[in-house]
């Protein structure tokens, strides 16, 4: 049966999805889960590079025990990044976020430290084992800085949405609020990966050394 009042309500619900539309709701949320997806992807390479270390570690001591300065570096820098819950929400907390990029960045610091204690043994340059996890490293890397960048996008466009108008209304009405980002600052400290090539031949050994 024919109802003025159904044609109403659709008419009502039309209006309101033109209206979301309209103000950047549909925006808000396909950015917003760009970001999840994107941060998911930092995650799962910082994740793979913690993973790689242990093994990396492992190698370096059987050619360079005594090492032990930079070895306790590198197993405490991967604590204190094992430390920090890094979840999908983690984006939502400004100070969190800093602090597990920061760690992240000491993390990297670290690796560079391990991987310059094998420019002075050519055996260990030389070891299958070792040149294998140099190349795991050396992709995960760069797989860490794609996805970083990703992260980086998708937040500026996410952002961008937030502040401008009239966005910005539907933005404080559903409880929208920008994310952060990597500032300049942590920026400097991972975004070059540590140098993993060891390619080129190394100088002989002075006579009784190693």
């Amino acid at each position: 049966m024919f109802k003025w009042s159904d044609i109403f309500k659709w008419a009502a619900a039309g209006f309101v999805a033109l209206g979301l539309s309209g103000c950047g709701y549909n925006t808000l949320q396909s950015t917003d889960e760009d970001i999840k997806a994107t941060w998911a992807e930092v995650l799962n390479q910082y994740q793979r590079r913690a993973d790689l270390v242990p093994n990396l570690v492992n190698v370096v001591k059987g050619y360079a025990a005594h090492e032990q300065e930079v070895f306790i570096a590198v197993t405490e820098a991967r604590a204190r990044v094992g430390s920090i819950q890094a979840t999908p929400e983690l984006v939502n907390d400004e100070a969190a976020f800093q602090k597990y990029i920061a760690a992240q960045g000491q993390m990297t610091s670290a690796i560079s430290r391990l991987l310059l204690v094998a420019e002075n043994y050519p055996q260990l340059k030389a070891d299958g084992l070792f040149r294998d996890l140099q190349a795991q490293l050396e992709g995960t890397e760069n797989r860490i800085t794609v996805a970083r960048n990703r992260y980086i996008a998708a937040v500026k466009r996410y952002n961008v949405t937030v502040r401008s108008f009239p966005s910005n209304l539907t933005a404080m009405l559903f409880g929208y609020k920008t994310k952060p980002s990597f500032t300049v600052e942590n920026e400097k400290a991972i975004a070059v990966p540590p140098k993993v090539d060891f390619g080129a031949p190394a100088p002989a050994a002075p006579a009784g050394g190693y």
